[in-house]
């Protein structure tokens, strides 16, 4: 029996979705606010999800991308009495079913809810078709990156067009290499082309070749990039590098998988399958002119956006295990042991250079150990121990003790009740100790001053999400 979740803070929407779907014979759950909602969604599985815009605690579609990471997200229609365009189209872009405007009618309602039901079911039979796709050096369990492994066995299935973006060192090129080698053309050559290396002048001989004689230099035939990549895949790395000049020649080549190497008479044809990757906003680029539109809808048939390593903490020690592991037999010394401070140090840090960054770290660290079997976290580089030294003061709260009069009983209960922090000491305890306490006060006080508002939450903290959710996770509290 289908399962629907309904997030309104509207009691009396809630309560006739209840008296619909009980009609229709489905199970029902309704929430009246983002955080309760979420609670819903880690206790069980749904198969649709109306969402309401506006809620107590946020805004509907700012959490759209978060609902994606479950680890079975519900297909999700946004019913609002916002009817808003540009909220519509900011829905639609992060993938919701369909965009209702309150007051939907019944039958409107129903007829989305079979169709989006319909298509769930075909999806869900079709998954369990799909074939697993094999990662040799892809690694991780989180939602997150679980979510790119589904899309990347799906493009290794097919030969469209794919579109990786991320940031710099998220292993868009080992995304790109994994999903050759399941596809296939995976007997075929892997090609990269380094756009940022292209200009003008050597274009057409680099990715066409040249026959002898077609200028000083050429004293053979060569073939080029895209003759190699024939039957194989041809990987445009850091496409958003390409020069605008170049990007008009190379869709026309795109479109028609045909060219005629420099100094040749007959044009040659390549059957290749096309990737790119960038760590640059291409949709962006496009709205300034520094991207031609109709390359950019040629390249994104199917796009992986590989998350940052700071959203994805619950990998680090799995990463941080296989890398290490790695290294070991590269140095033909026994596999070492992590210490007990050394995982929670990593997830203090928040990656600026991802997975590529935490690799260097990691050997580094073996480098320090030298002939120690155990990693501690003072072998992990200075740079990184003192950037994440510094973050600890910044967000440690200023305490200042002053001298007060004895109170009344009334008077102790009053400043209990209204004070952020207080605190008196039967025996001293320990500094790290005494910062964990404060930490912990310091987030009670600031779910109890803005209830279950994440925004004004993360906004009066300084916190990123990643960061608010693990602390809380630290201290075992919830919303």
């Amino acid at each position: 029996m289908p399962n629907i979740l309904i997030i309104d803070d509207d009691v009396n929407i809630c309560e006739t979705f209840e008296s619909l779907l009980s009609r229709l014979q489905y199970d029902c759950a309704t929430a009246q606010t983002i955080a309760q909602g979420f609670d819903r969604l880690r206790e069980q599985d749904f198969d649709v999800l109306f969402l309401d815009v506006r809620l107590p605690d946020g805004n509907g579609l700012d959490y759209l991308s978060d609902i994606s990471h479950f680890d079975n997200p519900p297909e999700v229609i946004i019913l609002t009495g916002d009817g808003d365009p540009a909220g519509a189209e900011t829905a639609i872009q992060r993938g919701v079913w369909d965009y209702l405007v309150k007051p939907a009618s019944i039958k409107e309602i129903t007829q989305t809810l079979k169709r989006v039901l319909k298509y769930r079911q075909e999806k869900l039979d079709k998954r369990s078709d799909t074939k697993t796709l094999e990662i040799a050096h892809m690694v991780g369990t989180s939602s997150v990156i679980r979510n790119c492994f589904n899309l990347m066995a799906q493009a290794a299935s097919t030969d469209a067009n794919v579109l990786i973006t991320g940031e710099t060192g998220t292993g868009k090129e080992l995304t790109a290499r994994t999903i050759h080698a399941n596809s296939k053309r995976n007997q075929g050559d892997f090609v990269v082309v380094d756009c940022a290396a292209l200009t003008e002048t050597l274009l057409e001989s680099t990715l066409f070749g040249h026959k002898k004689g077609a200028f000083t230099d050429a004293q053979t035939d060569k073939d080029g990039l895209v003759k190699l990549a024939d039957n194989g895949t041809l990987f445009l790395d850091e496409v958003g590098e390409m020069p605008l000049t170049i990007q008009k020649s190379f869709l026309r080549f795109l479109q028609e998988r045909v060219f005629r190497p420099v100094g040749g008479t007959v044009e040659e044809k390549s059957n290749f399958r096309l990737v790119s990757a960038t760590n640059r906003d291409l949709e962006a680029m496009v709205k300034k002119g520094e991207f031609r539109q109709d390359l950019f809808f040629r390249l994104k048939t199917v796009h992986i956006e590989l998350p940052a390593l700071r959203l994805r903490n619950d990998d680090l020690e799995l990463l941080s295990k296989f890398r290490l592991e790695q290294l070991c037999i590269q140095y033909g010394i026994p596999v070492k042991n992590f210490s007990a401070d050394f995982f929670p140090m990593l997830a203090k840090y928040d990656w600026p250079g991802n997975v590529r960054e935490l690799f260097n770290a990691l050997e580094q660290a073996l480098v320090a150990a030298g002939s120690e079997s155990v990693l501690y976290a003072r072998h992990l580089p200075a740079d990184i121990r003192i950037k994440i030294a510094k973050a600890n003061l910044l967000r440690e709260p200023e305490i200042q003790a002053t001298e007060v009069e004895p109170l009344s009983v009334s008077e102790k209960s009053d400043q209990q009740s209204s004070a952020p922090f207080s605190f008196s000491f039967d025996a001293l305890p320990t500094l790290r100790q005494f910062k964990s306490d404060m930490e912990k006060k310091y987030l009670l006080q600031l779910i109890a001053q803005h209830g279950s508002n994440l925004h004004e939450m993360l906004e009066t903290s300084g916190l990123s999400r990643s960061h608010f959710y693990a602390l809380l996770k630290k201290y075992n509290i919830s919303l």
